[in-house]
């Protein structure tokens, strides 16, 4: 197989990221961004990659939902005995990458993950579809099973085990905090001279603002 995409460009040229325009606190930025991200993506304007790193020190790299942003950092729920929850807790360095493709955008952030409180985790899991609810318990998220009937077996078994019961949130799943270390905005230019704009978080806790070139 071999299939040329050497001649596959698009030319970018919606918009630009001065220093002009610009917040001092990235969070107020991401804000702005994401809000027009959710006017003009079509699908989940929330989905993100986020990439840990292994004992094997090889990346692995997923796509999840932001559920919250606050001046904090970036909120997301796993089963912590998921593949990325078990790097996390030898690892807690973490990247999340948003990718805004109609507004020709970028949004990458290095941060520290933690697990977020309990009872904001209860709160979050009572909010869910019951089926939703149901799922995270059924699955041992990143573990091997012998088939898709297997697993549909599973939560049959807790459909009718949980009926007209109360359906509290399992001790292995929860949220997960991260706190932002260094965050790039990058706006697509034309002829490939991109915007990249990186703030950096600095000791008194301010943000280091830096244009990096494309």
């Amino acid at each position: 197989m071999d299939k040329d995409l050497s001649n596959k460009r698009e030319i970018y040229q919606q918009k630009e990221l001065l220093e002009t325009n610009i917040s001092e606190n990235p969070m107020e930025l991401f804000r702005d961004w994401y809000n027009e991200a959710e006017q003009q993506e079509e699908g989940e304007a929330n989905a993100f990659t986020i990439a840990t790193v292994g004992k094997d020190l090889m990346p692995t790299s997923r796509v999840v939902l932001l559920k919250r942003f606050t001046w904090e950092g970036f909120v997301f729920y796993t089963n912590y005995e998921s593949q990325k929850g078990q790097q996390i807790a030898k690892n807690n360095q973490v990247v999340l990458s948003f990718f805004w493709d109609k507004l020709e955008r970028q949004v990458i952030i290095n941060g520290l993950a933690e697990k977020q409180n309990e009872n904001m985790s209860d709160g979050y899991f009572e909010s869910r579809p019951r089926g939703s609810r149901l799922g995270a318990i059924a699955s041992d998220q990143s573990q091997i099973i012998d088939s898709r009937k297997a697993l549909d077996s599973k939560l049959q078994l807790l459909e009718k085990q949980f009926k007209n019961k109360e359906i509290l949130r399992p001790k292995n799943w929860g949220g997960y905090l991260v706190k932002p270390t260094r965050i790039e905005f990058w706006q697509g230019r034309p002829n490939r001279m991109h915007d990249r704009i990186r703030y950096t978080l600095q000791d008194d806790y301010s943000w280091k603002i830096e244009r990096i070139q494309p």
